[in-house]
């Protein structure tokens, strides 16, 4: 992720903490709940953010760990593709 993208995502967030804060108070919340509502919102956003995070951790669907089983499925399709007839049927 480029410096410019973690910019865009922490701008886009502070906004919409605000948009939801005018949200809360034209719905006819005061000031301080406006404010304990959106906060709110945003921590379960990002609670929410890190699940999923680690579920795909947990799962091994991150993109290193996709790069490294393409690697290995290449080495070892180069080192079949190497081998000779009689050495295949050796290994078979």
């Amino acid at each position: 992720m480029r410096r410019i993208d973690v910019i865009a995502i922490g701008i886009t967030i502070f906004t919409a903490g605000g948009v939801a804060y005018l949200f809360f108070e034209t719905v006819g919340f005061d000031g301080i709940s406006a404010g304990i509502c959106s906060q709110s919102l945003l921590i379960i956003g990002l609670v929410g953010w890190t699940l999923t995070y680690l579920f795909r951790v947990m799962g091994k669907k991150m993109t290193y760990n996709q790069q490294v089983k393409d690697y290995e499925d290449a080495v070892l399709q180069k080192r079949l593709e190497a081998m000779s007839s009689e050495e295949l049927e050796k290994l078979q």
